[in-house]
């Protein structure tokens, strides 16, 4: 494996494993103990086995249709989908101590997001017309989350996971935000990765360039000071600390992949708005969502 020398900055190619794109796993780096993603390319027919951890899964196909997931006894088949761009996809989880083979019949791409965890749960299936796909924010800070990994929807004992699309020229992940403490019913303390695709809009020239932007910051107490370009395949990862907002410049179109996980006892995604930015949100209710939103359907996709 290599790993860049930023330990929460990732850029694509930088931190790899044998048969896969993107290999960040608990322990990566210090300080970094609960998440961790793989992204597999598959040709037509081929097979990623995937051994029995302490870790449970959940498959989110990228790209690629007829997905299959053998686990253990259990075997489902995600449809999958052409892009992430043109809506939510099916998604299978699995526990701890299970070990699974994934699939294509048509070759693509899948996320297979992990956390440590202390409690077997049964594998299950999420289909796609049941994953809750919510606008949040307004105007210039409209975006679209697809909520198939998240405590309402999923059953697990650790993993919180989403995909959040932002059209070109908004931003996301704001008013910056954290969760890195335990306080019951204000705040969970939870890790959480950034795993990035870019686009370029439609009518775009050949030589566009999608980039976008990611911020994390701290405090004098707890410190961490990130600022990136971010391209399809990078990685960022939150150990602690504020962190938004996710920019989507003009002309290029943002999706991000979520997987959270951490040591408390609460699975829950509780945080605390940024003082001095907190305020934003109740600008909300006075603008209207942005068109391009839902993307699966508006001119975003």
């Amino acid at each position: 494996m290599t790993v860049h020398q930023d330990p929460w900055f990732h850029p694509a190619g930088s931190s790899t494993e044998s048969g896969c794109d993107v290999s960040i796993r608990p322990g990566v780096t210090e300080g970094w103990s609960h998440t961790g993603l793989l992204v597999v390319t598959l040709a037509a027919g081929e097979r990623h086995d995937q051994p029995a951890t302490e870790c449970e899964w959940v498959i989110v196909p990228l790209e690629g249709r007829d997905w299959q997931v053998q686990a253990g006894e259990e075997s489902f088949a995600l449809h999958g989908r052409e892009s992430v761009w043109v809506g939510a996809t099916d998604v299978a989880f699995v526990g701890r101590g299970v070990g699974f083979a994934v699939s294509t019949a048509t070759g693509g791409r899948v996320a297979l997001a992990h956390a440590v965890a202390a409690q077997e749960r049964p594998a299950v299936l999420v289909p796609a017309d049941e994953v809750p796909v919510e606008t949040r924010g307004a105007g210039i800070a409209t975006r679209e989350v697809r909520n198939f990994g998240t405590p309402a929807v999923l059953e697990a004992d650790s993993i919180i996971a989403c995909e959040v699309l932002t059209p070109a020229g908004n931003w996301s992940s704001y008013p910056p935000h954290k969760h890195d403490e335990d306080r019951p019913g204000v705040e969970t303390r939870l890790e959480e990765i950034y795993y990035f695709q870019v686009r370029p809009e439609a009518g775009a020239p050949g030589e566009a360039d999608p980039i976008a932007y990611q911020r994390v910051f701290g405090d004098d107490d707890r410190p961490i000071d990130v600022l990136h370009e971010v391209r399809t395949d990078d990685v960022v990862l939150v150990p602690h600390g504020w962190h938004g907002p996710s920019m989507a410049p003009p002309g290029y179109d943002l999706y991000y992949l979520n997987v959270m996980a951490g040591p408390g006892a609460e699975r829950a995604w509780l945080i605390q708005d940024h003082p001095a930015h907190a305020w934003v949100r109740s600008t909300w209710p006075a603008q209207p969502t942005d068109p391009r939103v839902p993307f699966s359907v508006g001119g975003g996709g």
